[in-house]
This record gives structure tokens, C-alpha cells and sequence, in this order.
């Protein structure tokens, strides 16, 4: 009973809270220009399907499933309040099958709010509270494909073709929020995430999905100031817990900004080592220097109790912007946390500003030697430019650069193994580049060995896709 009057209380205190934060949000400053809501952010307008898609080059044979990529496309935009990581959700797919693109096809997902503006249906499926927006992944979880997104809506179950969506909370095995990030563990073939929402502040939660898609485990963890954790990571004993100082802002949510998290100087950076099947209070934490990660490239136990996390790092993040990033990347880093001694020792494996770290998921949670990354601006508050990617080879030191030229901007690349018993970094890396000039999109295929040179091929998307967030390669 207690739990259910404190449900119901809270749910009265975000209604009221939400009509405040909606009154509020009406009277912040336009502004004219916002960065992403224009340019190369600005969303698309319709939904398309294109069937025969142009190719250069040649798509290797082995190559038969989808590609998909999600990200925030505002249906009806209002640069009000308005943050990046909010806009309502597209999900973009391209077929590919017999060294053929067979078609491009977007798609909003349906929460109410765009199905009103659309004239259509909403999908059908249970709601967690009033949250909708499913705008962050997209991939294959217990051999069916979910939009994610942290710290709010269920999950959306789409049909191959992009056409059929429902929410689903795995079967209704979910309980709480989910998160954008889960990890395919390749020894288990269980996905482990780290789950965390702004209406309970003092706990997060360690989400265990089967083999088979249904959830086995969530354990709460307890936290304070309410930490945004985009991501997190496994090894073979723990799961990692970034605890870090982006925590929720209850002047930021009232004032009107849809995204309520801002930078907190007093909140204590740590990581959390999870045992994997332990209790939250057994969790072990590891002070760090103030700093913020959105993503991992992967993590490893060694031979001396240690663990082993590389991960793109930023000094602060969301400390001045109420639109989106707004920190400079410091590239790289493998950190080597000592659980015993409580420490963490971090490296610069490189520099340069940099994102979107990727591995050959068939070694994550394991040693590994290869990991790809998307290059950023070398500047301050500058998240999306002229860019390239970087693969790094972690047992030599040495840097490969792909660089697509004046006027392209690729997103984040995910990698494709040529087969189940492939080598490491054996196949191919996938993912969207946007040419500006000519406000045209290409898939790009590179071979993954051979990464420094011309791409092995390309199919053409005739339009600006946007800048979204994930995308991931789902097998036929």
C-alpha cells in the first residue's frame, strides 16, 4: 500500500510540475536560429520510401539485413525550450540483400503527439507515465528490433519493414525506464544495462534481458542528485556504473527546457563496479576527477583483479548550453580502475576530439584490440562539423584515418564481422554520411582492414538525413 500512495503522489507532483515546466516554456526566448533545428539539423518533413537505390561500387555479398539509424526529427518544431536530445523520434532503415539496396524508408514514431499532427493512429502499447519520445537506438534485442530511448518511454517494437510499431515493455517484463544503451554480452547472450529516470532521483537500476527478450533482473542501486548515465559497460565479473556530475535540475525542468539536466560541480564523479549478479549494496565505487562520458568503447578484467575501461572524455558537459553538447571532447582514454585500492589511473590513447566509440562487439566485455570512433570539431561547443573517423589499433598504438572530404559529414559508423568466426576486425563499417553541398546522403561501406581507403561502397539516399544519434547493422 505504501508503494502505491507514493506512486500516486508522485504522478499528482509531475502533472503539476509539467504544467509549470509547459507555462514556463512559453516564455523563454525564440531563438530564430536554432542550431539544431537548422542547417544540417533541420528535420525532415516527410515520410518517404524509396525502392532501388543507386549503389557505387559493390556490396559484398555477405551484407543481407538493414541497416538503421534513429535520431530526433521535431515534427512540428518549437525552438523553445528546445534541446537535441528531446525531438521526437525518426528511425531510418536501409535493405540490403544480393549486393542490392533494395529500399530507404523513415519513419516518426508514432507517440500520440505525432500521430495527432499526422492524422494517423498512435501505436498501440502500454505507456511509462506520460513518456513517449523514443528517439536515441535502434537494434535487434532477443531477435526482435526496439527503438530506446533512457530514462522515459518503453521501448517501440518495429516490424521489419518500419511499417508496424508497438510499445513494448518486453512482453510487459519491464518494469521501470529502460536505456538507450544496452550490451549484447557475446558469451552470455544476455543484454545488461544500467536504467535510470528523473522521477525517482536516488536510485538507478542494473536491467538484465535473456537470450530470449525477457527481463530477468532489476536490481536498484542507490545514487544521488538523480546522475544522467547514458551509457555503461560489462567485463566478465562487474557491470560499470558511470556515476558522473550531469544530474537533474529541477529549476532547469520547471523553467521550461525539455532536457533538465545540467552540469553539477557537487555531485562526486565515481564508477560503480556492479558484481553481475550481486545486490546494489555490494556495489563497489571508485572516486574520479570531475569529468563526463556519453560513451564506452569497451571494458576488460585483467589478471589482477583490475579492470580496464576505454571511453570518449569530456572536462564538464551541459554546464552552459540548454540546446545541446557544449563541451570539447579530450578524445580517447583508457582508464585503469583498481577496485582494491580504490584508484583510477587514466591514459590519452588519443587526443583528438572524438565520439562514437565502436568495437567488434563479439569481444565486448572482453580484450580487444580494435576500436573505431567518429572525429569532432577541435573546438569548444562544437558538436557535429567537417569530420572523419579514426580507427585505433589498441595493441600497437597506430591511428588510421578515414577522411570523406570538403563537405561530408559522417556519422557515428557501426562495425559488421564478415562472418560469425571472422578475426577480429575482419569486415566491414558501416553507417550514414551526409553531403551537405549537394544535400544528399550516402551509406558508406568500408573495409574495416583496409579503413584508410576508398569505400567499398555506396548507395545513395537522394536526401539530408539528419544527424541522429545510434544506428546499428540487424542481421536478416
Amino acid at each position: 500500500m505504501a508503494s502505491m500512495i507514493e506512486t500516486a503522489i508522485r504522478s499528482t507532483v509531475t502533472k503539476g510540475i509539467g504544467v509549470v515546466a509547459e507555462y514556463n516554456r512559453k516564455r523563454l526566448e525564440v531563438v530564430t536560429d536554432h542550431p539544431f533545428l537548422t542547417g544540417i539539423h533541420k528535420p525532415m518533413s516527410q515520410e518517404l520510401t524509396l525502392e532501388d537505390l543507386p549503389v557505387t561500387g559493390t556490396i559484398p555479398a555477405a551484407l543481407d539485413g538493414r541497416y538503421l539509424r534513429i535520431g530526433p526529427n521535431p515534427i512540428d518544431p518549437d525552438p523553445a525550450g528546445h534541446h537535441w536530445f528531446t525531438g521526437d523520434g525518426m528511425v531510418h532503415g536501409v535493405a540490403v540483400k544480393q549486393g542490392k539496396a533494395l529500399w530507404y524508408r523513415n519513419r516518426w514514431i508514432r507517440s500520440k503527439k505525432v500521430a495527432a499532427v499526422m492524422g494517423v493512429a498512435a501505436a498501440p502499447g502500454p505507456r511509462h507515465g506520460m513518456s513517449e519520445t523514443v528517439n536515441t537506438n535502434v537494434l535487434a534485442i532477443g531477435g526482435r528490433t526496439f527503438a530506446l530511448v533512457e530514462a522515459g518511454s518503453y521501448p517501440v517494437e518495429l516490424s521489419d519493414t518500419l511499417e508496424e510499431q508497438t510499445y513494448n515493455p518486453f512482453d510487459d517484463t519491464l518494469t521501470g525506464s529502460f536505456t538507450a544503451h544496452p550490451h549484447l554480452d557475446p558469451l552470455t547472450g544476455e543484454q545488461h544495462a544500467i536504467a535510470y529516470e528523473a522521477t525517482n532521483p536516488e536510485v538507478v537500476r542494473h536491467v538484465v534481458i535473456s537470450p530470449e527478450g525477457k527481463v530477468t533482473r532489476e536490481e536498484p542501486i542507490a545514487v544521488k542528485h538523480g546522475p544522467s548515465i547514458h551509457d555503461c559497460a560489462i567485463t566478465g565479473r562487474y557491470v560499470l556504473i558511470l556515476d558522473l556530475p550531469v544530474t537533474f535540475s529541477m529549476k532547469a525542468l520547471i523553467g521550461g527546457h525539455s532536457f533538465p539536466y545540467r552540469w553539477n560541480p557537487d555531485h562526486q564523479a565515481r564508477i560503480g563496479l556492479l558484481p553481475r549478479n550481486g545486490s546494489g549494496d555490494e556495489t563497489i565505487w571508485v572516486n574520479v576527477d570531475p569529468c563526463y562520458i556519453f560513451h564506452v568503447a569497451n571494458a576488460f578484467d585483467t589478471a589482477d583483479g583490475k579492470v580496464i575501461l576505454d571511453a570518449c572524455v569530456y572536462n564538464t558537459m551541459f554546464a552552459d548550453s540548454a540546446q545541446g553538447p557544449d563541451a570539447k571532447s579530450r578524445g580517447l582514454e583508457r582508464w585503469t580502475i583498481d577496485p582494491a585500492a580504490g584508484t583510477v589511473e587514466r591514459r590519452s590513447i588519443d587526443a583528438t576530439p572524438q565520439e562514437f566509440p565502436r568495437s567488434d562487439e563479439r569481444r565486448f566485455g572482453q580484450p580487444y584490440r580494435y576500436a573505431w570512433t567518429m572525429g569532432l570539431p577541435d573546438a569548444d561547443k562544437a558538436f557535429i562539423g567537417e569530420s572523419f573517423l579514426l580507427k585505433h589499433d589498441l595493441e600497437t598504438g597506430a591511428r588510421t584515418v578515414h577522411d570523406f572530404g570538403e563537405g561530408k559529414y559522417p556519422g557515428e559508423f557501426v562495425f559488421v564481422p564478415a562472418s560469425d568466426t571472422a578475426a577480429e576486425g575482419e569486415g566491414w563499417m558501416i553507417g550514414l554520411v551526409v553531403d551537405l553541398p549537394n544535400e544528399t546522403t550516402d551509406l558508406v561501406i568500408l573495409d574495416a582492414k583496409d579503413f584508410g581507403s576508398a569505400p567499398v561502397a555506396s548507395i545513395r539516399i537522394p536526401h539530408r538525413v539528419p544527424p541522429g544519434f545510434h544506428g546499428n547493422w540487424v542481421a536478416a
